[in-house]
């Protein structure tokens, strides 16, 4: 464990997390470069070209940690679904339809968690979490989560149940869906 100071945290909307896409660019490629997940150039070229088109949302939500000297080491994002999103329809069983139905309040897609190797197990994955809910009016949180990776335990810890499991992209290892309810 790296203790690097004290640990800021900042949300952002969408146009400020499209300018500071470098440092949600170096955080994603490290953390998900690691087992289970492997990620290659590849896959953080594609995640980061959905990245600039999520950030366009009105509704996009971001959570960029730092350290006192301006070091990227953590970050999440996401968003409202809306009522049209191909979020339920990637499970490999169907849900009722009372649980798949959007609205773009429901429902915040928690796109992307992750901290960098040396500042895990400090609490700020949890840190990032509350900061990016904070304030949020949607009664649940939905995510996709390798089974085999830490931060499932982590989700479990915090209140979430899985729901199913899902696919999220062609050739991916089945993820587990889960749902946090915050009401």
């Amino acid at each position: 464990m790296t203790q690097q100071g004290t640990i800021g945290i900042e949300r952002m909307d969408g146009p400020a997390a499209a300018q500071a896409e470098d440092a949600f660019r170096l955080i994603y490629a490290e953390a998900f470069a690691e087992p289970p997940y492997d990620e290659t150039a590849d896959d953080v070229a594609a995640a980061f070209r959905r990245f600039r088109s999520q950030t366009r949302k009105a509704t996009f939500r971001g959570a960029l940690a730092r350290t006192e000297d301006g070091e990227p080491v953590g970050m999440a994002y996401g968003y409202p679904l809306g009522p049209n999103t191909r979020w339920w329809d990637q499970l490999t069983e169907p849900v009722p339809d009372d649980m798949r139905r959007e609205d773009g309040n429901r429902t915040f897609g928690l796109m992307e968690l992750a901290v960098r190797g040396p500042w895990r197990g400090q609490g700020i994955a949890r840190r990032l979490h509350e900061t990016l809910l904070d304030g949020i009016e949607a009664e649940r949180v939905l995510l996709n989560v390798h089974p085999d990776s830490e931060a499932a335990a982590a989700y479990r810890t915090w209140g979430y149940r899985k729901v199913g499991e899902a696919q999220p992209w062609e050739g991916a290892d089945l993820h587990d869906v889960m749902l946090l309810d915050l009401r």
